[in-house]
């Protein structure tokens, strides 16, 4: 006849959860220090702050004392018809991005990471270019010549 086995739980331990090999809750990638991104809101918040710094980085004298900021919506509707993906106010330096027209009313042809991100840059470029009054390929041409 067997002997009948007993398991020990540790003081730790809690009933259903279980701790494989002792090693105990896996911690998240990016380490306790950083937050995760964990929605639309901060992706697309990161995509815009760093072509905004690519773009200062590109023209430091024309965008030193630009601001960048980002809205879901414009808050009242222009002349023109549709909706506006960003305001330029050129006489206080600012730029503000409006999220949920750029992420929902954009048409692309594939709807992926990396298509909705080069939709929230070419915006990014355009509304620069805006208040620079250029044309937003020679923002950074050099980024699109290929040889």
């Amino acid at each position: 006849m067997p002997k009948p086995t007993r398991r020990s739980r540790t003081a730790s331990a809690r009933p259903g959860w279980r701790d494989r090999h002792g090693r105990g809750i896996r911690a998240a990638v990016t380490g306790p220090h950083l937050p995760l991104l964990r929605g639309r809101i901060d992706v697309f918040e990161m995509n815009v702050a760093s072509t905004a710094e690519y773009l200062k980085d590109l023209w430091p004298d024309e965008l030193a004392d630009v601001r960048f900021e980002i809205a879901a919506m414009p808050a009242e509707v222009g002349g023109a018809p549709g909706v506006d993906r960003w305001r330029v106010l050129a006489g206080e330096r600012r730029v503000i991005l409006y999220r949920l027209p750029i992420e929902r009313l954009s048409h692309l042809h594939r709807d992926d990471d990396l298509h909705r991100r080069m939709m929230v840059e070419s915006c990014v470029f355009r509304a620069v270019a805006e208040l620079l009054g250029k044309d937003p390929w020679d923002l950074a041409p050099e980024r699109f010549r290929h040889l």
